[in-house]
């Protein structure tokens, strides 16, 4: 039996095409998202950590500090370098500390500068440049570096325990009181001076003055039992009066603690000079009784003795 094969008119045909069409955007649109997502995440998220990942440039210690006259930028520059060479680092650091204001002491006790400020002989030169440069303040500065159990010591401690600081290093702000050889060595006569502050007023904007004088004069006359008479005189009366804003200023100054030491120096020294404030570091020889003791009597008066290695002038504004 013969049955008649209809087929779908032009406009059917088109509707289906129509549709298989939106259907293939759809299918597109929805996994698109997940490719770009994914894209996305194979991307580094900032330029700034592509940076963290490169290694440092080859360092070149005359021009690193000039490179990054920030102190705080040139320490964090100077630590890039202990992954791939610590002896980089550490001379990377050094030229910070003296080509820069350098007073980082807190990041200069990062547990990354631990092992080289512990193992390093020049360490405890560096850490002196820096406690000079943050004002000289050295109790307080010391305190910082006991917590990090770095082996610098104070003046005072060494005087109490001789036996168990001996050989050590200290650190002390003294004067030179003054200088002499002995057995073809100089040694300088130390003051340990304590720093404190002193507040004082100083005037802010203009000061006014207002000076004022007046004078009286006058005749006085009466009758008394004894006779007339007459009385007469003047009176003057200057003044002046000031008047202005001021505010209050701290001022770092320096005091003797009452402990003195022996400095040895190597040779003499002419920068060492009297009456000047120094951030001394040195190790402790031990204690000896001084000249004025009676002979032959050990319990006479005695002071420390100081090896010198290195001093600094303290900065007169204190880092806290």
């Amino acid at each position: 039996m013969n049955q008649d094969i209809r087929l779908p008119s032009k406009r059917v045909v088109r509707q289906a095409w129509a549709l298989l069409g939106a259907l293939a955007m759809m299918g597109c649109s929805s996994s698109r998202p997940n490719v770009q997502e994914e894209a996305e995440a194979e991307r580094p998220s900032s330029s700034g950590s592509l940076k963290a990942e490169l290694p440092p440039d080859p360092l070149n210690v005359k021009t690193f500090a000039a490179q990054y006259p920030n102190p705080s930028v040139c320490e964090r520059q100077a630590r890039r370098y202990l992954p791939t060479s610590r002896e980089d680092a550490w001379a990377a650091l050094k030229a910070c500390a003296e080509g820069t204001y350098f007073t980082q002491l807190q990041a200069l006790l990062s547990p990354e500068w631990a092992p080289e400020l512990r193992s390093r002989p020049e360490a405890a030169a560096l850490l002196a440049r820096v406690v000079a440069l943050r004002g000289g303040s050295v109790d307080g500065d010391l305190r910082l570096l006991h917590e990090r159990r770095l082996p610098i010591f104070s003046l005072s401690s060494a005087i109490a325990q001789p036996d168990t600081y001996k050989g050590r290093y200290i650190l002390v702000r003294a004067q030179v009181g003054d200088m002499r050889s002995e057995d073809e060595k100089p040694t300088v006569w130390l003051v340990e001076q304590g720093l404190g502050s002193v507040a004082s007023e100083q005037p802010v904007g203009v000061v006014r003055r207002k000076e004022s004088n007046a004078t009286t004069s006058g005749n006085l006359g009466g009758q008394t039992t004894l006779g007339g008479g007459q009385l007469a005189g003047s009176f003057s009366k200057n003044e002046t009066r000031r008047s202005g804003d001021t505010v209050i200023h701290y001022d770092n100054v320096s005091s003797d603690t009452g402990r003195e030491a022996l400095g040895r120096l190597t040779k003499a020294d002419p920068f060492l000079s009297p009456g000047k404030d120094f951030v001394i570091l040195a190790r402790f020889d031990g204690m000896r009784t001084t000249s004025g003791a009676i002979e032959g009597d050990d319990d006479g008066p005695r002071i420390p003795v100081l090896s010198i290695v290195s001093y600094y002038i303290p900065h007169p504004l204190v880092v806290y």
